[in-house]
């Protein structure tokens, strides 16, 4: 079995300092949270930018200080930017970060209702003209899926030669409006990807570190961090995002499942070579 990789979400758009304390907004608040998750075992750190008063933003420039502070204190970490950005964004708007190049990106796989009104918007178009960006560029890519139908379009789009191998899977469980985060759901996804595309689960509030301990045990890898979830346990708030990273290293310590450094995740993962 492979070792663990381990990624972190530190911000996401959503969720705020009125709901933990921890999430990070400022440039500073984002490097030093990366150092901190980097140091208890993450390999990748997905990265949203917000802006100082916590509003979300896929600006170029916001990005670029964001990487650039993360950088100097990770100078190793496989850096994650999101295209995902927020509900009501335009896919031009989304693709800003792509233009700093960053070694790797989310690509969302599907149209997914958030609740309410809001609706995070995926059309078909949208995810070809990513995965082209991407592929032009470089950046390797990370298939963000929420439901069956996500993994079931991008699977179409890859014998249409329109997404390309390696396939890296992300199953984000537990979304309001997405599929739910039992085990029986992951199974069923892993189920249904190909036997030599690798995955990573991501479980959203109480179901991420049950989804961790499928993945561990099973060959697949973690993602945790402050945008899934804002809680240690039930009733007690992440003091930080490398709590829940380390977290999840010690449950695959008692698994006997190494963890992966960066340069061990790019090998795992099949990453192609990468200039800043």
């Amino acid at each position: 079995m492979d070792k663990l990789v381990i990624t972190c979400a530190l911000s996401g758009a959503e969720v705020s300092k009125q709901q933990n304390p921890a999430v990070p907004y400022t440039v500073m608040e984002m490097a030093t949270a990366a150092q901190e998750a980097v140091a208890a075992g993450a390999a990748v750190l997905h990265v949203h930018a917000r802006y100082d008063d916590g509003r979300p933003t896929q600006d170029r420039e916001r990005y670029r200080q964001i990487l650039d502070a993360i950088r100097e204190r990770c100078p190793e970490t496989i850096l994650q930017v999101s295209t995902g950005g927020a509900t009501g964004m335009s896919r031009e708007e989304r693709m800003q970060p792509l233009q700093l190049d960053p070694e790797m990106a989310t690509l969302d796989c599907g149209t997914l209702n958030f609740g309410g009104d809001e609706i995070f918007v995926n059309t078909e178009n949208d995810i070809i003209a990513f995965a082209a960006a991407m592929h032009d560029r470089g950046v390797q890519y990370e298939l963000e899926c929420f439901d069956k139908g996500h993994v079931d379009l991008a699977l179409r789009l890859h014998r249409k030669g329109l997404v390309q191998a390696p396939l890296r899977f992300s199953f984000v469980l537990g979304v309001n409006g997405g599929m739910s985060g039992e085990r029986r759901d992951v199974q069923f996804l892993r189920d249904s990807i190909p036997e030599d595309a690798s995955y990573s689960v991501a479980g959203v509030g109480r179901f991420e570190f049950p989804l961790a301990q499928y993945a561990i045990e099973n060959g697949g890898h973690v993602r945790v961090g402050l945008e899934d979830n804002l809680y240690l346990e039930r009733g007690v708030l992440a003091a930080s995002n490398a709590q829940l990273v380390d977290k999840v290293v010690q449950m695959a310590a008692r698994q006997g499942r190494a963890i992966a450094t960066p340069e061990e995740a790019r090998r795992i993962l099949r990453m192609g070579g990468h200039s800043q």
